[in-house]
């Protein structure tokens, strides 16, 4: 049975895919084009005479790049409306493009929480190599401040609290209580042990050297152990992809076979229910998987 398309659904999910894309670039255009003027403007010098000439141009290039592609990576979550716009095309129905606004929040709200545990790892893993480095000044024959000093520029480790720390072991404030304050940062908890170190290093004249190095090691293992961890919960990970595709591959299917699943969902009573239902079972089953997934990680 062959569907003819005009006007109408068809016509208004068209204009507003359309509308929807140019918005969105235009808006990214923008927001890169900023970027990049405030890293010129920050940094990069330009060759008097030169039009757009850049000192270093491959750098400069390269910085830019980067900034503009991380302000891509931050707005993966309105890839949601095209991606519903095309489906609300094919579907002759508005009903994708709803499904795709309220896609972008939640989608935007797991890509944040991803980015934080990605921050929070990488902070974690720089107080390692600040524990390694303070270690290493302090064999070599450095005062603990100043060790503490060159280890916390190289790594940065201590965040927004660098400037706290450093100023306490320069001018023999209480290194301890601002280690304590920027073991509060998402990440940094290993700023604690060193903090402990370093007052009973102070208090009971302890080797400091010594005891970092044992925190460093403590640090790594608990590292290698939730790596190991989430090797063995890698199979579950993929059961829960596998639940989440399986019904976009069975409507695929379905349109493969001359079915038009389509029509179906979004144009007849029983099959709007349907979607709702199993889009409502489907929802609750992905978020059962990786809560259980997710418990077995704290563990």
């Amino acid at each position: 049975m062959t569907t003819v398309v005009s006007g109408g659904e068809a016509a208004v999910a068209a204009v507003a895919l359309c509308a929807l894309v140019a918005v969105w670039e235009a808006a990214e255009r923008r927001r890169v084009t900023g970027r990049a003027r405030a890293v010129l403007a920050r940094g990069i010098a330009v060759r008097p005479g030169a039009v757009g000439g850049v000192v270093g141009g491959r750098a400069g290039a390269a910085v830019v790049f980067a900034r503009g592609w991380a302000a891509l990576r931050g707005r993966h979550a309105w890839l949601c409306l095209p991606a519903a716009g095309v489906v609300a095309v094919f579907g002759e129905s508005p009903l994708p493009l709803v499904a795709g606004a309220v896609a972008v929040p939640l989608v935007a709200r797991r890509l944040r929480e991803a980015g934080r545990r990605r921050e929070r790892e990488a902070r974690g893993e720089r107080v390692v190599a600040l524990c390694g480095a303070v270690v290493g000044e302090l064999r070599a024959g450095w005062q603990p401040g100043q060790a503490l000093s060159f280890a916390a520029r190289e790594t940065g480790a201590l965040g927004a609290e660098e400037a706290a720390v450093l100023a306490a072991a320069r001018f023999g404030g209480d290194v301890p209580a601002a280690l304590r304050r920027a073991a509060a940062q998402d990440g940094a908890d290993g700023l604690a042990g060193m903090a402990a170190c370093w007052q009973v290093a102070v208090d009971g004249g302890a080797g400091l050297a010594a005891g970092l190095d044992r925190l460093e090691a403590a640090l790594r293992e608990h590292r290698e152990q939730r790596e190991r961890l989430r090797a063995e919960l890698a199979g579950a990970w993929a059961t829960v992809v596998v639940l989440a595709v399986l019904p976009l591959a069975g409507v695929a299917l379905g349109a493969a076979l001359g079915a038009d699943p389509l029509r179906v969902l979004l144009h007849t009573p029983a099959g709007l229910g349907c979607l709702v239902v199993g889009g409502a079972l489907e929802a609750a089953g992905l978020w059962w998987a990786a809560r259980i997934v997710r418990g077995g990680e704290r563990t």
